[in-house]
């Protein structure tokens, strides 16, 4: 841990590499060292959000990076098993861990300019299904008023007049026709 820190630091005093390289070797191999019986993940994140916050990525604090997580555990294990596999080898492979590292903290920031959207639209002076109706939208691509209907529990006539005036205020753009008829953001 001692060799760990102190490269972390020299890393940072000399800024040969980026920082988001420099966050995302520190936490694979403090998992490969895994200095406690249990919490190494939940601490790695921990520690992943103060780094980012010392290198001057103010947005951690607003958007979670431990959901981002949760919701690719297969690809977190994956990218971990095959660095944490070279390591300790004459070459070792770090892109498998800084490929998933460095596109949860893409989807991380993405998460957080979508909450900005929404809150925005909000403040905007739309209703609040009309804007839930937009980020289901903005989150799927696309949307049709039956899906809005279901998500929301409200019924299709409310949804179908929101959906107008999403439409005649430029939120919303409508495809198809018919049944077929989708509405995607503008």
């Amino acid at each position: 841990m001692a060799e760990l820190i102190a490269w972390v630091q020299a890393q940072t005093h000399d800024k040969a590499l980026h920082p988001l390289l420099v966050i995302a070797v520190f936490v694979v191999v403090f998992l490969e060292i895994h200095p406690f019986q249990d919490g190494n993940g939940r601490l790695s994140r921990v520690l992943t959000t103060l780094l980012l916050l010392r290198a001057r990525y103010a947005y951690v604090p607003y958007s979670s990076l431990e959901s981002i997580i949760e919701r690719n555990k297969e690809g977190y294990y994956l990218g971990l098993r095959r660095t944490q596999g070279t390591i300790r080898t004459a070459q070792p492979d770090w892109t498998p861990w800084l490929t998933f590292f460095l596109r949860a903290l893409q989807q991380q920031k993405r998460t957080l300019e979508q909450k900005i959207e929404h809150e925005i639209v909000l403040l905007g002076g739309l209703p609040e299904l009309s804007a839930r109706i937009l980020q289901l939208a903005h989150e799927r691509g696309r949307v049709t008023i039956a899906e809005a209907s279901k998500a929301t529990g409200v019924s299709r006539n409310t949804v179908k007049d929101h959906v107008r005036t999403l439409t005649d205020r430029k939120h919303l753009t409508r495809h198809g026709a018919g049944r077929g008829v989708w509405y995607a953001p503008d």
